[in-house]
């Protein structure tokens, strides 16, 4: 258990400090923009970044996660063969993303010119996670981007406000603020890489080895990133950008627990595979565990407070935003779920259990749409809320009585008071 809580202990802080900076930078960056334009103007910009995200997610192909099991495998036998992995995964990549963002460019302008480099920096730091090296994920995705949109966003709302950019000039810079910053990720990805893997030959068979692991998984990223993002762009499309305003300053919250959720996954993802490819079942039941009780610890607090202060907490971004104090409930009450659930997709794919798993993301999906189709046009936001809710229950609970059917692991066992009693003397 020492170990485990050594692996947890550095890097999990590490991903979760990320994490932490990353949803704080996130949230200033939704309060500044719902502050400085009207509703309707920050739906719409709130509806193109979360279009933008959604896409880049579908044409990461999941090749991110590829990586990680592939180089964390591969440290047994010195990482041989592992560079022809990388160019494997970033190629198809940034074909895909590059077709992508000319496709949409009339829709979304500057957001679409970032795609690739949104999906190439992610593949590549990912494959540093590999590697078991947090910290080029920590300080890219969790400060320079965010902290870099802020800054340029903050420029863009005190232009608008002199009168300097109005109009559709808005729109653009904002866009523009948004996505500049990616620019920066795939060269220092690169270099983080650069004296972690050795040269060496392209192996015949490696794309198709990473690929034929990968491809269920690549239509299951697709599935999670429509998930994560399509319930604002239902909410503008049946009720207006003012309405998915609304939504997405209620449920930006949410992003605290997707970050840390995050956060430790990367950190502890790489050993977990590791674990269960080499059969120490008892150390992967020991990861999932102490990861797990970390995660509740860390968030449950943050839900509670959210829950009870809400129609205060809300009049940060704004007096129109108020209102949405139910949404805010129901988005407590399932992330407090979602949490005690722990990583347990990643604990099924680290399994390699793939296939299911894009099960289980479709069902997830389905009930979010059926919901969101029926609640939206009455409700606004807060049928939007609700139809996310139904489906993250269905793709945490599904998982978790997978793995207790298969593997009897859970997410809290005789290893959870041990970790707990670790980390208070810590």
């Amino acid at each position: 258990m020492a170990a485990v809580t050594g692996v947890l202990g550095r890097k999990g802080i590490a991903g979760v400090t990320g994490a932490v900076a990353c949803a704080g930078l996130q949230l200033a960056l939704v309060v500044v923009v719902t502050r400085a334009f009207a509703p309707a103007e920050a739906g719409a910009f709130f509806t193109a970044t979360a279009l933008a995200l959604m896409v880049a997610g579908v044409a990461k192909l999941d090749a991110g996660n590829g990586l990680v099991y592939f180089i964390a495998r591969a440290k047994a036998y010195g990482y041989l063969g592992i560079s022809g992995y990388i160019r494997a995964a970033v190629v198809p990549c940034a074909v895909v993303s590059c077709t992508a963002g000319v496709a949409l460019y009339p829709r979304l302008g500057p957001l679409a010119v970032a795609l690739p480099v949104m999906v190439v920096g992610d593949v590549l730091l990912a494959a540093t996670r590999g590697f078991g090296a947090v910290r080029p994920t920590v300080v890219l995705d969790g400060v320079v981007v965010p902290g870099c949109q802020l800054a340029l966003v903050a420029v863009v709302a005190w232009a608008a406000a002199g009168g300097e950019v109005s109009g559709a000039g808005v729109a653009g810079w904002l866009a523009f603020a948004w996505a500049a910053p990616y620019a920066v990720v795939p060269v220092l990805a690169a270099a983080a890489l650069r004296g972690r893997v050795p040269p060496g030959r392209y192996l015949p068979g490696t794309g198709r080895d990473l690929w034929r692991y990968t491809a269920p998984r690549s239509v299951a990223g697709a599935v999670q990133a429509v998930f994560q993002r399509v319930d604002i762009v239902i909410v503008a499309l049946l009720a207006g950008p003012a309405q998915a305003a609304v939504y997405t300053a209620a449920t930006r919250f949410k992003v605290a627990g997707q970050l840390a959720n995050q956060g430790l996954a990367q950190a502890v993802q790489a050993r977990l595979v590791s674990a269960l490819a080499t059969g120490e079942a008892a150390l992967a039941r020991e990861l999932y565990q102490a990861a797990t009780l970390w995660l509740v610890l860390l968030t449950w607090p943050v839900w509670l407070a959210y829950a009870v202060l809400a129609p205060v907490v809300l009049r940060v971004f704004g007096p129109s935003y108020d209102a949405a104090a139910p949404v805010a409930l129901v988005l407590a009450g399932t992330m407090m779920v979602a949490t005690a659930c722990g990583m347990v997709d990643v604990v099924l794919t680290a399994a390699g259990h793939t296939g299911t798993s894009l099960l289980n993301l479709l069902a997830a999906v389905s009930c979010t749409l059926v919901l969101d189709v029926a609640l939206i046009p009455a409700h606004g936001a807060l049928g939007a809320v609700i139809g996310w809710s139904g489906g993250v229950i269905v793709k945490n609970l599904l998982p978790l009585w997978q793995l207790h059917r298969r593997y009897r692991l859970h997410p809290f066992g005789r290893h959870t008071l041990t970790a707990l009693r670790v980390r208070a003397a810590a």
